[in-house]
């Protein structure tokens, strides 16, 4: 929803979360702590969780900050298991994502380390732009795995290497992993792929047969980030995904019939709100 530009109601993203806690995801990518100036979409996520949380399930929400107040809020909420924070391979995406250097980002990432430590919360760093770098950056697998290895020895647990823009195909998504996969097995490791409807299929095969067990979606395929482009390049789609795990002999463990419900929720609400 965050880069939609007309605000959705807060009870209509409560009744979404909700058909989506109903489903048996594993996380829930559920809101952020980040300035309302820069993404106003977001700005009622607090009461957001306060509602969801009077619900029972077993996803763990996960909720997106870019910074240490973010990050404070956010552990506040006892509905949050997991925070999220961005960091780019590109100084340049990183500074329009977050409003940061790379090297303030370290700083940021060693804090919400101790935040989350102390509050028993986990943390996901996104590495963003692992896949190619549009904006004219410095940009190599070397150098991805080069941040993926400093997270790592900072004490990150969780690595996502991202897209962001959709430039991945299926062919760099399977180097990409299987390169990096081996240097980390004390990391759990997943990728935020983004793509057009047509390749999610090829991009799932792709990520599942290079090894990655945790690939995150989007029903619909609704959704990117609206600081990488002003035409966003969508998510991957969930259904498609599952769709491929059915046909292809792999547990998802989803709850069919609530995803179903799910989607027809996602349908009118992205109808009405674009």
């Amino acid at each position: 929803m965050q880069g939609i530009k007309t605000f959705i109601p807060t009870e209509r993203k409560i009744e979404y979360l909700s058909a989506l806690l109903h489903v048996g995801f594993p996380v829930l990518d559920a809101g952020s702590f980040v300035s309302p100036a820069a993404i106003p979409q977001m700005a009622d996520t607090s009461e957001v969780f306060d509602a969801i949380s009077k619900q029972e399930f077993l996803t763990k929400i996960l909720a997106i900050v870019a910074n240490k107040r973010g990050a404070e809020t956010a552990v506040n909420h006892p509905i949050v298991s997991i925070l999220g924070f961005p960091f780019s391979v590109s100084e340049t995406f990183q500074r329009r994502n977050t409003n940061a250097s790379i090297t303030e980002s370290f700083g940021r990432v060693e804090e919400m380390l101790e935040i989350c430590d102390k509050h028993q919360k986990a943390l996901v760093v996104y590495l963003s732009m692992a896949f190619g770098n549009p904006y004219g950056d410095v940009w190599s697998p070397l150098l991805v795995a080069d941040y993926a290895h400093k997270l790592a020895e900072m004490g990150v647990k969780h690595l996502s290497f991202a897209d962001t823009t959709g430039i991945s195909t299926p062919e760099s998504v399977t180097s990409l992993y299987k390169t990096i996969a081996p240097e980390f097995l004390d990391v759990s490791l997943s990728l935020h792929l983004h793509a057009l409807p047509q390749d999610v299929t090829a991009k799932t095969q792709a990520a599942i047969e290079a090894g990655c067990t945790k690939i995150d979606a989007a029903l619909k395929g609704f959704g990117g980030c609206p600081m990488a482009a002003d035409n966003l390049t969508g998510n991957m789609a969930t259904e498609k995904i599952v769709e491929w795990c059915d046909q292809n002999g792999f547990e998802h463990g989803l709850n069919t019939e609530a995803l179903k419900e799910a989607e027809r929720i996602a349908s009118l609400l992205f109808a009405e709100y674009h």
